[in-house]
Parts: C-alpha cells; structure tokens; sequence
C-alpha cells in the first residue's frame, strides 16, 4: 500500500502543476498579457529589433521549417566547433583537451536534436565553457524549436484559408523568455538549496573517510584489510601484490544547477555528471529526487492542456492527455511490478532475499539505495515515455521485462507526453492517423478539428509516424553486423543485442538514455547514432510542419450528427490502439531476440 501511494503521489502532483502550467503557455504562445509581461515585454522587444524581426510576421509552412533548420544547422556548428577547441579555449580549469572529430559530431548533434544521448562523461571530458556555453544553451534553444514547430501545427488546425504559421523567431523568443528562462531559474535556484553544486571553481580533492585498495588491473578490492603505515594490503590474510592504496578523491566542481534545471524540463537528459542523477552532487536529496522526477513530463503534459485551449476545446485536449496518461501509467505498473518481483533467477530457492522486510527488496542492482525501486522504477518510465533520457539508476541493470518497457515507450516514437512540443505534434500525427482509419472503417469523410483530413496531409502523417522506427530498425541492423560493435558491449547474447537496440532506440527516439553497458565512444557509433537522431529529429518536424501548412489554406466543416467524435472514450480507445499497434509491428521481431529472449531464458 506505502508503494501504491508513493507511485500515486508521483503522479497527482504532476498533474496538479500541470493544468495552470498549459494555460500559462497558451496565453504567451497567443502573445496575451501575463503577470511577467511587465517585466520581460521589453526584453522580448528588445530581442526582435537586435534580430530584426517583425513581431506580427506570417510565415507559410516551408520558410517556417527553413528557418528552424538553419537556427539549428547554425547551433550545431558552433558547438562541434567549440567541442574540438576545448584544449586551447577559456573555462577549461581542469585543461580538458578537444574532443575527437566523431565524438564532437556525435555531441553536437545530439543536442541540437534536444536528444543528448552522450558518449563521454561530462566531468571529464566536457570544460565549464563547453557544459554553459554550448551544451546548457543548447538544451533551451532545441526544446524551444520543438514547442515553437508545434505551434505552428496548432495554427495550422485552428486558421482558415490562409498561409500564415506565424513567425518562428517570434515563438522562439516567447517560448525562452516567458516559459523557459523563469522556470529554470525557479528549478536552480531551489537544486543549490538542497546541494547541487554551481560555481566556477575548479575540482578538489579531498581525503576519503575511509581508503580504498584496487589490484593491478583496477579492480576495487572488497574486504580488504588496508596497513597504511606498511603500505600493505591483504584480503582474507593474503597479501596482494602491486595493489594501490587510494586515500584521496577528485570532485568536479562546476555550473551544474543550471545546467540540470533546464536538462530535465527540456526533456533534454543530458547529464553534468557521468552517472547522470544517480550523482550525488547531481541529484542529492529525496526532494530534489522530486523536483527533477516531476521536471521530466511537466512541459509536454502541460503542451496537452494548452493545445486543447488554444483550438477552443478542452476537451480535445483532454483527450490527447488521457491517451497518454492512461499508457504512463501501464508502463510504469509493469517495470515497478517487475523490478520488485525481480527475476526468477534472483528468487530461486531464496538464494537472494527480495522480499521487503526492513529493505527495498525486489531487484536493487544498478539502483541508488537513497531512491529504491519505486523512485527509480518512476524515473525509468517518465524519462523513457518524456524523449529526456536522464536517469538515475541504470537501466542495463533492471529485469528483461523492467528493461524493455522503457525500451517500448521510446520505440511508440516517443508519444506519451514526449519530447517538449516534438511529443504532442507527434501524437497529433497518430491521432490524424486513427481518424483516417475510423472513416475508413465506418465510411465517413476523415475529419479533426473540422479540418478534412486528405491524402496529401496522410502521407506526412504516416511518415511522421514512421520515421522513428525506420531510423532505429535501420540503424540496429547495420550496427549488429559490424565487428568493432561486439567488442563495445560489456554483454554477449540476448541482453547485448538488447544494449545496441537499446542505444539506436535511445538515439532514434531522441531521448539519450542508456542502458549504461555499451561503449559507444566508437567511429562507427559516434556517426551512425548521431545520423539517427538526426532522421528521427528533423523527418517528422518537416512532415507536420507541411500538415499544418495544408490545414491551414482549408476551410473549416461544419460539425454535424454524423461527424466522428475525437473527445470520448472511443476516440482514446482507438488512438492508444493505433499507436501500440504501430509499435507492435514494428518492433516485435527484434524485441523478442532481446528482452523477451533473455526473460525466458532467465
């Protein structure tokens, strides 16, 4: 019962933020007064005469999709170029070389994609120059193309016979400076009162409480019995020979809050840290826990409030939502049902105790102890169903099934609630897809929103929908037949077909998590990853954009008694059927030589 109401705690609260959050967005995409108005109207003048840009220009769908994709062609070479220039660069205290060719590429991409998946450890390998200047810029201009583009989708269904989106400069603007900006300084602001670090200063290091001892090759030494004064190290009574004694540890430092704050409500994911917000110094508290949990779908669960307002029905609002809230919540009951079962092989004869007396029980590998399975198991499905990608746990860690489930709600091309605008439009896409096949089956005229849904606006549809699983079939077949890809996994079998799966899965799905036992850092994957993403980024952002632009030259139609209702029930029924079935058929062959394989070999 504790769990049922931690798990159902999780979900009211996000929710509740959510709805006065949607009509906050919709009042400033519409360009209404809000209680910020006062303060950042100004500033937002003051950016369209540094821009030169018409508050009131119309934009047709093709000079809207150019402009977004040269803003992010623009962005991509900047940070490629400043990612290879590191070593000789400001803000470098740690004097970090430049990244390799491909890992930049791989980088860049992924953040102007707003998926950061990321093959390099950031304190590591990233300088305070690269994390602010390019990465944290970066999470806000992506996840504000993404909410930018699906406005202009949600013109395109409520103007009539017309050309005009609106202007894309325009959106963006409002949408960093009123929604953004102040959300994120909120979040940061509260991260630095609970620990997360944000400063300049370079690593320190500092004595460890208790010294560790690693053998020659690295390994860490359990019960190892440490004579610092001798400089000797035995275990079980036995000496180790050349084992090192570490007394001192390194922490990085840096402008993480920032950072983090807009990481998870731009469904970005990238982490300042390596582990990501299973770092202590990323994610310290329960609280903080909460805040950077609720941050993943508090965006794209408001977009669903806010597009039922701004085409006049609450209800078609409503309705998008529920569809999505309804599949959140099955994908979270079946990896929290099977991570706290764990598998049948950690239960066997009670060779490990999984039960919860006076611990977590269920299956804590790879989890923090601070959060356990409910917290981890919520994060795993919000990150995976929000195109985010930050994790705190690992994933490579949960059972077969608790592993796939995450797995599958990247693989719906991430639609339930998805990435900040790129989730909804994507969503829009399917439900313009179940209309169709509703007409078709009762012999109606296709319809949404009083707008005839044609051939012309069903072909971008069914390309939006089927760009994501194109780019990840395509990209895990060619990846699995490659060499150098087997010698990257830490696994063989099932579960390392399911570690590449899973990566072009993450990288196609522009979410950026990792089941964390792959070494992508290759040539191969770096480039081939970074083509996925950009397929899965910019095919379905051109596909709806090209809808809305033909939505927005029709008429409307009358709504009559024969008019197909796409508010109720049925209409929830039949979208979540489409979007599973779409799914279903294409990733099921490839699931069961992965997760389903390893579960019943388990």
């Amino acid at each position: 019962m504790q769990l049922m109401l931690q798990y159902g705690f999780y979900l009211i609260v996000l929710v509740a933020l959510a709805i006065p959050l949607g009509g906050y967005i919709g009042k400033i995409m519409n360009g209404e007064h809000v209680w910020l108005s006062r303060i950042l109207s100004p500033c937002e003048r003051a950016v369209y005469r540094v821009m030169r840009v018409k508050a009131d220009e119309e934009m047709n769908w093709k000079k809207y999709a150019v402009c977004a994709f040269l803003f992010s062609g623009i962005g991509f070479l900047f940070v490629f170029l400043i990612q290879m220039l590191q070593g000789v660069l400001p803000g470098n205290p740690q004097g970090i070389p430049g990244m390799s060719w491909h890992l930049s590429f791989n980088t860049a991409v992924s953040f102007v994609t707003n998926t950061n998946w990321q093959a390099y450890s950031g304190e590591a390998q990233a300088s305070y120059l690269i994390q602010a200047l390019g990465l944290a810029v970066q999470n806000f201009v992506s996840a504000a193309t993404g909410i930018a583009v699906l406005f202009a989708l949600i013109r395109g269904f409520i103007r009539v016979k017309t050309n005009g989106l609106g202007s894309f400069w325009v959106d963006m603007t409002r949408t960093v400076l009123y929604i953004l900006i102040p959300l994120n300084l909120v979040i940061s602001i509260f991260l630095v009162s609970q620990g997360v670090v944000q400063n300049l200063k370079p690593a320190e290091t500092v004595e460890l409480l208790e010294p560790a001892a690693v053998d020659a090759e690295g390994n860490v030494l359990e019960n190892a019995e440490i004579d610092l004064k001798n400089g000797v190290v035995t275990v079980d009574g036995t000496a180790v020979p050349d084992a090192d004694i570490i007394t001192k540890q390194i922490v990085p430092l840096g402008p993480a809050a920032s950072q983090i704050a807009i990481k998870q409500t731009g469904t970005n994911g990238g982490g300042y840290y390596g582990v990501n917000s299973a770092h202590p110094l990323e994610n310290p508290t329960w609280l903080s826990n909460l805040v950077e949990m609720i941050s993943l779908l508090l965006i794209p669960a408001a977009l669903c409030f806010t597009f039922g307002r701004n085409v006049k029905s609450k209800k078609q609002g409503k309705a998008i939502f529920a569809a999505m809230f309804i599949m959140l919540v099955i994908a979270l009951a079946c990896v929290a049902a099977s991570e706290q079962s764990a598998t049948p092989g950690l239960a066997q004869e009670e060779a490990v105790d999984i039960s919860m007396d006076n611990q977590a029980g269920g299956n804590m590998e790879g989890k923090e102890s601070r959060f356990g399975i409910a917290a981890s198991s919520t994060w795993a499905a919000y990150t995976t169903a929000a195109s985010n990608g930050s994790v705190n746990s690992m994933h490579d860690s949960y059972t077969p099934l608790g592993g796939m489930v995450p797995m599958i709600l990247m693989q719906l091309g991430e639609v339930i609630f998805g990435g900040v605008g790129c989730g909804l439009y994507t969503m829009l896409a399917f439900a313009i897809l179940t209309v169709f096949i509703a007409g078709l089956m009762v012999g109606r005229t296709p319809e949404y929103l009083c707008k005839k849904i044609e051939p012309y606006e069903m072909k971008w549809a069914v390309v939006a929908c089927l760009a994501t699983p194109v780019a990840i079939l395509i990209g895990s077949g060619i990846a699995v037949l490659v060499p150098s890809v087997s010698e990257s996994l830490n696994n063989s079998g099932a579960h390392g077909f399911s570690e590449v799966l899973y990566a072009f899965t993450s990288a196609g799905g522009n979410n950026g998590s990792a089941f964390a036992g792959l070494n992508a850092n290759t040539v191969f994957l770096n480039v081939s990853l970074a083509l996925c993403m950009l397929a899965a980024r910019f095919a379905p952002m051109a596909a709806m954009l090209a809808v809305a632009g033909s939505l927005a030259k029709k008429k409307k139609i009358a709504v009559t008694a024969g008019t197909l209702s796409t508010s109720n029930g049925m209409f929830v029924f039949l979208l979540i059927f489409i979007v599973l079935l779409v799914g279903a058929l294409s990733f099921f062959p490839a699931l069961a030589l992965g997760p389903l394989a390893e579960f019943f070999a388990s």
